[in-house]
């Protein structure tokens, strides 16, 4: 982000957004970079977004490589990435030498491998190699969150000649977000780690090792997600240094880096969940792409809503001769699909907690069915008494409330084991979850309804 703050700009929404439609169709780089740095970022993501693909790559090229990287840093994924892959691969090269190590490996791993390598043979020696690196992690990993821009100095060394270090490299160390010094021996092992704040107020003349904390807090690179969030809940830092197997360090994962993980994967879970499939959308993408995706879920899913359906058309008759059931249908599908959506986001939740496993469905079950019984015997008691109060008719009230009962017990249990069975065979809880349970709840629901009015029909006429 630059460093100049943001005015405030009376123009409306759409006068902004013509207006830097404007500058980028003049060509003048210097009007762009003025533009972005006089709005916010809230502004800058929203009109930015909105200019057609060529419009925001011709930004891209416009804009000094510094400028240009921030952006990159507050676009979309599937923006940032369109972008660089449209522009010149010499100043997309430039662009992404000026991100932050993490933020690098991020947007190459989403490039296609043929634009991801040409970039990378543009880039220095040793920034191609770092980068390669950290691309071959997991995106999960505290390798793949980690960054490689930190200090890290021997033990032998003087405070004198760290803060001299520190001086002669204030250009290149003023884009690193340092809160500590790592203290490593002479096969680059942690040892130590000394905060900044001790590091100014220490002797001149003093050793690192004698003024260090000593036995610092680390995590292996392959460790995933919920591993370091776990550690970063036990401790309060600010960041971790990040070793291999063998304790060289390699990296540091900042807090921010989880929390901000942490928060795509739910975003990812939730857009699974409802139907949202092949990654992040934008209505600024493709038309037919966008279509297509959707109706994968949607193709999946009506084929089982007929299915469902079949059982109403089987019993028909019973339909037709007690017309107050078609009232109770959607209420005991809706009710008992909540109970078990439920069960659903608690077993995600345990799932990415680490706290179940596929080989804890049976407690799983047993858990979810105590439930079921609660909760099912309630709602039963509830909506059989609004039949009753309705139609005057105890058994109508029986039949709705037994079957929005069972309906409910069935649902939390099918709805608490399916994403462990589905984890087991390696495939996505959260994005078939949903239409199991949605079909499993309304064949049940309907069928129960049904078949219980059919055997006291004579008492319901």
């Amino acid at each position: 982000m630059s460093s100049q703050s943001p005015i405030h700009n009376p123009d409306q929404p759409s006068e902004q957004s013509d207006r830097l439609e404007q500058i980028i169709d003049q060509g003048n780089a210097e009007q762009c970079t003025r533009w972005l740095n006089d709005h916010n970022a809230s502004d800058v993501v929203h009109d930015v977004s909105q200019l057609g693909d060529a419009q925001r790559a011709r930004l891209l090229e416009l804009l000094p490589c510094e400028e240009a990287a921030e952006l990159i840093e507050q676009l979309p994924m599937t923006q940032a990435v369109g972008g660089i892959e449209s522009i010149d691969t010499i100043k997309a090269a430039e662009i992404i030498g000026q991100l932050h190590s993490d933020d690098q490996a991020d947007l190459v791993a989403e490039l296609n491998d043929e634009d991801a390598q040409r970039i990378i043979g543009q880039l220095d020696q040793e920034s191609a190699d770092n980068l390669r690196r950290l691309s071959a992690y997991d995106p999960d990993s505290a390798g793949g969150l980690m960054v490689t821009e930190f200090l890290a100095y021997p033990r032998g060394n003087t405070i004198k000649s760290v803060l001299d270090d520190l001086e002669q490299n204030a250009p290149r160390y003023a884009k690193f977000n340092v809160q500590y010094t790592y203290i490593i021996d002479d096969n680059e092992l942690v040892i130590g780690v000394l905060p900044l704040r001790h590091l100014m107020l220490a002797p001149r003349d003093a050793r690192l090792e004698t003024v260090m904390i000593p036995d610092p807090v680390t995590i292996n690179d392959q460790a995933d997600l919920e591993e370091v969030q776990e550690l970063f809940k036990e401790h309060g830092f600010i960041g971790l240094p990040v070793t291999d197997d063998a304790g060289r360090l390699q990296g540091v994962v900042e807090r921010s880096a989880v929390d901000h993980a942490m928060s795509e994967q739910a975003d990812n879970v939730y857009r699974q969940s409802q139907g949202i499939v092949g990654g992040e959308e934008l209505r600024s993408m493709p038309l037919l792409l966008r279509s297509r995706r959707r109706l994968a879920w949607l193709s999946a899913n009506i084929v089982l809503n007929i299915v469902a359906a079949s059982v109403i058309a089987m019993h028909q008759d019973t339909l037709e001769a007690v017309i107050a059931l078609a009232v109770f249908l959607p209420i005991i599908s809706d009710m008992s699909g909540c109970s078990g959506n439920q069960a659903v986001a608690v077993s995600m939740r345990e799932l990415t907690l680490g706290v179940a496993r596929p080989g804890d469905i049976m407690r799983v079950v047993i858990k979810e069915a105590s439930v079921g019984i609660v909760n099912g015997i309630v709602l039963g008691i509830i909506i059989g008494a609004v039949a009753f109060f309705w139609k005057g008719n105890i058994y109508l009230g029986g039949v709705v409330g037994v079957a929005l009962m069972i309906n409910t017990i069935i649902a939390v249990m099918i709805g608490g084991s399916v994403p462990l069975v589905l984890k087991g065979l390696k495939l996505d809880p959260a994005l078939a979850s949903g239409p199991i349970l949605t079909t499993v709840t309304d064949l049940c629901g309907f069928l129960l309804v049904l078949t219980l009015a059919s055997n006291a029909l004579d008492y319901l006429q």
